[in-house]
């Protein structure tokens, strides 16, 4: 029996099989074995191999029956970061999307470009087309409207489409809805970028939790504690994910990390060497770019601290 994961409680599994009903699972005890080097083997997203059965130790709390998971089938793709305790082990968001949606804010808080471009690094190393949704715009005064114009001039030039968007009053929102509009889209973000009051806005029986901002450190809390799938009115759906602080990268390589840079990866092909790294090497046409301000010194900055992730804790700079 087949079905599709649509909630990931930690320890259980929510999956909804191809007749319509609706399983709690569990991962089969030798499923670990294979050498998956991830916290969570399966994701939501996912489709797999059920097989339903009661001899279960704890009962989950949804009262569903219960079924074990044997199987993942083929991916289609996935967004991975490295796992939250900074060990070599990865964390995978979410699988088989058609669509991954970065929620982020100009303030309270301020999400970095150093974020947002490690998002969209992994993405296209995992081949997801990335669309940015920038809340909170009913809130923003005249120099964060001037920061938000430029940096959706800077992303819609490289090809990213962008959203400006209001999950409280609507601004903006007919548009995202149109772009989501039968496809399965992730949700990611930081904490506090209204990601949650958002996805109630689209999806108003998703009843998702929300909270005020820290004041002390213009930080959000964390309301969403685990991953789950909800179908979009209109058609689609949306992956909504718990907020995460940083995003470090997983198994790059220095020599690919220009790959996925789309800007870099262009420019970077008229360099008197093919293995440059765009540091130090004579005749490197992206400094040389940079000093012609073709190519963003924030862009630039993201690809240097990608190129320095061996040191596990620099991921969490903000630029």
């Amino acid at each position: 029996m087949q079905g599709l994961v649509v909630r990931n409680t930690g320890s259980w599994y929510d999956v909804r099989t191809d007749d319509g009903q609706l399983l709690a699972c569990k991962v089969k005890g030798n499923f670990r074995l294979r050498g998956i080097r991830s916290t969570n083997p399966v994701a939501v997203g996912d489709r797999v191999e059920v097989k339903p059965t009661a001899a279960v130790t704890d009962a989950p709390e949804s009262g569903l029956p219960t079924a074990l998971i044997t199987e993942i089938c083929d991916r289609r793709n996935y967004i991975i970061r490295r796992a939250s305790n900074l060990s070599k082990q990865s964390h995978i968001i979410a699988a088989n999307v058609d669509l991954a949606g970065l929620v982020i804010t100009i303030a309270h808080p301020e999400t970095s470009t150093t974020f947002i471009d490690r998002f969209i690094a992994s993405a296209e190393a995992y081949r997801v087309p990335v669309v940015l949704i920038i809340n909170k715009v009913d809130i923003y005064d005249e120099a964060d409207r001037s920061y938000l114009d430029a940096l959706m001039n800077l992303y819609r030039m490289l090809g990213y489409a962008c959203h400006a968007v209001s999950a409280v009053t609507g601004e903006g929102l007919e548009a995202l809805v149109a772009d989501l509009r039968g496809k399965t889209t992730l949700f990611s973000g930081n904490s506090g970028v209204g990601k949650s009051t958002l996805l109630n806005r689209l999806v108003p029986e998703a009843c998702a939790k929300t909270a005020e901002l820290s004041e002390a450190h213009d930080q959000g809390q964390h309301t969403t504690t685990f991953s789950e799938m909800f179908d979009l009115p209109g058609g689609g759906s949306i992956i909504d994910t718990p907020g995460i602080r940083g995003f470090g990268t997983f198994d790059f390589e220095r020599e690919e990390v220009s790959h996925y840079f789309r800007e870099i990866f262009a420019i970077g092909r008229q360099c008197r060497f093919g293995n440059c790294t765009h540091t130090h090497e004579p005749g490197c046409a992206i400094k040389k770019a940079l000093d012609n301000h073709e190519i963003a010194e924030s862009r630039y900055q993201s690809y240097l601290s990608m190129l320095e992730d061996k040191d596990e804790g620099k991921y969490r700079e903000r630029f």
